[in-house]
């Protein structure tokens, strides 16, 4: 059995960077066109495993949270330190997100200015500042008026018909990126307003986020890492704080696991029951996904931390320590070599083309040709991650 020290969850590290490393494999298949289902997101209600990977994060970022500014509390930090890093760090990686959007070609039309590591930056912010300014009584009441409120949002307040509401009462589908898709019915209740709804592009949240939001968004008329869903994603890093509060408190390991699966057990099960109402969704980031998944990632971090911290069995983390070591930049350097990696560098040839064509050349089906250069590209980043690891050169974006 290992000890706990230092707040250090080796088990923490290593489902970070597994959960990097899960990113870089459904963002990088070899081809879009042939990728098994479980790597892909669901097209809009339900839960597919790719589904779990951002959430999880999020749910990380508020555990590590919890950990790290706990230490710098009791060490009697300053305050304002701790706000002047705080705020650099998420201006850091808001600006690493646009700079990866524009990578290579720095063209600003179409610029999209919300995604993935802006989710992470505000969520980071957010959490970061409530985490220094309540307690764990208080950040409960944070997130319950988040979840509820935002359900509320949803379930209630019509929407006002713009354009994309409009063709979508006319035709019955809104544009995505992929093509028309299709929608449920829409039921108007004036000449300027319909019911509110859950479905994509009509809802609430779309259509305020097409008010905000400048530039371009990820499915033209929504944005699945838009600025309204980012308050429940923010709900989902108070609930690892939470986390973080009885990895902190509870000293006797295994009763420390087994509070941790119960919580887990119940919010997956208050997720479950949320969603007879209102569907798990990730493009909306909903409440019942929000709960669901939080109790999936609290019910994951328990086993590893049972597995890892606990019982000893550490050797099969180096993958996902190497990655969690250095997750932040992991992520933006797999961003940035898809320009070497997926375009035509080779004679008219990607290297995604050509090894796609070798493997279906010997017979291997389409799927598992893509998902084996997924999980190659994810082996080509783990690379430099490692030479830093060894190097202890650690990024602290």
């Amino acid at each position: 059995m290992t000890s706990l020290q230092n707040n250090r969850l080796i088990s923490l590290d290593a489902l970070r960077g597994f959960t990097i490393a899960g990113m870089v494999i459904v963002n990088d298949p070899g081809s879009w066109s042939s990728v098994y289902a479980p790597l892909l997101h669901a097209e809009w209600n339900g839960i597919t495993p790719t589904d779990l990977i951002f959430p999880f994060f999020i749910f990380i970022i508020g555990v590590s949270v919890s950990l790290a500014y706990s230490k710098r509390m009791e060490a009697g930090s300053p305050k304002g330190e701790m706000y002047k890093k705080i705020f650099s760090r998420a201006l850091k990686i808001m600006l690493l997100g646009w700079f990866l959007w524009l990578w290579p070609t720095f063209n600003f039309a179409g610029m999209r200015f919300v995604g993935v590591l802006p989710r992470i930056s505000i969520v980071f912010l957010a959490a970061a500042l409530i985490y220094l300014n309540t307690n764990w009584k208080q950040q409960i009441w944070i997130a319950s008026l988040l979840l509820v409120g935002y359900w509320l949002l949803l379930a209630v307040v019509p929407v006002p018909i713009d354009e994309v509401i409009a063709l979508a009462l006319e035709t019955g589908a809104v544009k995505s990126s992929s093509g028309p898709l299709a929608i449920g019915e829409l039921t108007p209740i004036s000449d300027t307003m319909i019911a509110a709804n859950y479905e994509p592009g009509t809802n609430i949240t779309a259509w305020l986020d097409r008010m905000i939001i400048p530039g371009r968004l990820w499915q033209y008329t929504w944005d699945p890492e838009g600025l309204m869903s980012t308050f429940p994603a923010i709900a989902s890093a108070i609930i690892g704080m939470l986390v973080g509060r009885i990895v902190l408190t509870v000293s006797e390991p295994f009763k420390k696991v087994a509070i941790l699966f119960f919580f887990g057990f119940v919010m997956y099960l208050l997720g479950e029951m949320w969603s007879w109402s209102m569907p798990l969704n990730k493009n909306l980031w909903t409440s019942s996904f929000t709960l669901w998944t939080a109790g999936m990632a609290t019910m994951g971090l328990a086993a590893c931390i049972l597995v890892v911290d606990i019982l000893g069995y550490t050797k099969w983390t180096k993958l996902g320590r190497v990655y969690g070591a250095n997750a932040i930049t992991a992520y933006v350097l797999a961003g940035m070599l898809t320009a070497v990696f997926y375009n035509d560098i080779f004679g008219g040839y990607s290297l995604n083309g050509l090894w796609m064509d070798g493997l279906q050349g010997i017979g291997l089906p389409a799927k598992f040709a893509s998902f084996s250069y997924a999980v190659l590209y994810m082996l080509i980043i783990y690379i430099p991650a490692y030479w830093m690891y060894k190097k202890k050169i650690f990024i602290k974006v």
